[in-house]
């Protein structure tokens, strides 16, 4: 009755974010862990119900294998598992160079089949063994994987354990219910000019150990950078690549960063959704304009005919999107 419980209650949260990607609707350029969690939780626990497998495990999977959901397979062929053909496989496919060059992966019509077909799959003979564990002990199925093939990364036992530490996955498998929770008004770091533009209360949110995850304009993902921190450091803790965050950022991938900086951990948008030009203050450069607002750093220089490393001039009005 637990387990039938949280089914409900996941459902329930995560309907919205299911609805919009079965009519198509993204829900962003890129997913963080946390957003992964909340999509597909529910389905990893329907899979518990169903098959056996811990939905910890299935979670943990599927944020490594498909990089929460941004992989090419992820994005390309709903494959959220890196599971590739087998002479058995009548479904669709998709190649990619991996252990070899044209790998054959399986292509799903959507990513719930993905989900499906990755509890088949682990019904296989050869991991017979897991399902005689508790399901409630992950370490045991994590390291279970590895020993019966699933992967050929001797860690790939440990960064499964320890995504599931990490954001208390394991709760799932107990029954209890894994979500956001509201932030504090008086934690965090926010410098007078970000709060006015990007501090809503009811748009922060935090996981497991995390610190908190905010919306500029209740739109664009960010989190502020603690003393000592790197580009590559919230790289890691968001399990993305330091290129990627950096470049969502207009940084160098192994930049240092300021603590309480605004860091996006997806990208900027093209123009201002509210402002079409601001006043430059004294000191300020065309890339903190740039991440101020929310606007590619690219896109803000060709607004404004300027070159991404140009000064900016105290009282000089700064376009924010295309102007006549």
């Amino acid at each position: 009755m637990k387990i039938q419980h949280l089914l409900k209650t996941c459902l329930l949260a995560a309907l919205p974010v299911l609805l919009a990607s079965a009519q198509g609707r993204p829900e962003g350029n890129s997913q963080t862990p946390e957003g992964y969690i909340e999509q597909w939780k529910a389905v990893a626990v329907k899979k518990m119900q169903e098959h056996g497998i811990p939905a910890s495990i299935t979670l943990a999977q599927g944020l490594l294998e498909s990089r929460n959901g941004n992989s090419i397979l992820a994005t390309e062929a709903n494959n959220h598992f890196g599971i590739k053909c087998t002479p058995d496989w009548t479904g669709g496919k998709v190649y990619h160079d991996d252990d070899k060059k044209d790998d054959c992966f399986r292509k799903y019509r959507s990513a719930d089949q993905s989900f499906e077909d990755h509890s088949n799959f682990l019904g296989k003979r050869r991991y017979a063994s897991l399902f005689e564990l508790k399901p409630t002990d992950y370490k045991g199925w994590a390291r279970g994987l590895k020993k019966c093939g699933y992967a050929t990364d001797p860690k790939y036992p440990d960064k499964l354990i320890s995504l599931i530490e990490r954001y208390k996955l394991d709760n799932l498998d107990k029954g209890v219910d894994v979500s956001y929770a509201s932030a504090d008004k008086s934690t965090g770091k926010t410098s007078s000019k970000a709060g006015k533009h990007s501090r809503n209360d009811d748009n922060t949110v935090t996981i497991g150990g995390m610190r908190n995850v905010e919306l500029f304009d209740g739109r664009i993902k960010f989190v502020r950078a603690r003393k000592g921190e790197s580009v590559k450091d919230i790289a890691a803790e968001i399990q993305q690549m330091p290129g990627l965050v950096a470049n969502w950022n207009d940084m160098a991938k192994d930049g240092q960063l300021e603590e309480g900086q605004m860091v996006y951990i997806q990208p900027k948008r093209n123009k201002s959704k509210d402002r079409e030009s601001c006043i430059a203050e004294q000191g300020e450069t065309l890339w903190g304009i740039s991440q101020h607002y929310g606007v590619k750093l690219k896109k803000l220089a060709k607004y404004n005919g300027m070159g991404i490393a140009d000064p900016v001039a105290a009282g000089q009005k700064v376009w924010l999107r295309k102007h006549k």
